[in-house]
């Protein structure tokens, strides 16, 4: 069981900084002229989905373990006051319950306010960062850091780089060179 949950995880963690830097490429257009923009948006909302799936699953996981010295329970693994003191456990709960929030706002955009709503999808980058955070302390916690930190950067780096570069004005990227200026 411990292996699914490891196993998850690292799905869930790079599918996670996939659909991240994939979302930015949705909401900026960069990536549009490839396919289009609804084949675009759709991709980002499986990527999503799996993230979710897998991020479910490893949370799942732990309901199963007998070997451990922590026993969890629905109420361990779904309330971040109560994760048992652990403040890598209540980041992974945080950021799966905001990342599962906004998935069901997504289905549900035409109840809100079209702007209030983004903004709320938005809050999808702090979510990411507290599951990055959930899972460097984890792989520290678990003694795993060796194995898992090559991969972990290199899916890390270009997430948060693109996710600074996605809030840095226009017309900054231009003067850079980073965008074109046409």
């Amino acid at each position: 069981m411990r292996q699914v949950a490891a196993l998850s995880a690292r799905l869930a963690y790079a599918l996670m900084c996939l659909t991240l830097v994939w979302g930015i490429f949705t909401a900026t257009g960069w990536v549009a002229k490839l396919t289009g923009r609804q084949a675009v948006r759709s991709s980002h909302m499986i990527m999503a989905t799996f993230t979710l799936a897998f991020g479910g699953i490893h949370a799942a996981c732990f309901l199963f373990l007998t070997d451990s010295d922590e026993l969890f329970s629905w109420v361990n693994i779904t309330i971040p006051i109560v994760a048992g003191g652990q403040l890598r456990w209540a980041f992974g709960i945080v950021g799966l319950e905001v990342m599962t929030a906004i998935l069901i706002s997504t289905g549900l955009v035409k109840f809100f306010v079209y702007r209030n709503w983004l903004r709320f999808h938005q809050t999808a980058y702090i979510a990411v960062g507290i599951t990055i955070a959930h899972s460097w302390l984890g792989a520290v916690a678990n003694g795993h850091l060796s194995i898992v930190w090559l991969g972990g950067l290199t899916l890390m780096i270009p997430t948060v780089v693109l996710a600074i570069l996605r809030f840095v004005p226009s017309k900054t990227l231009v003067g850079a060179g980073v965008l074109n200026g046409g």
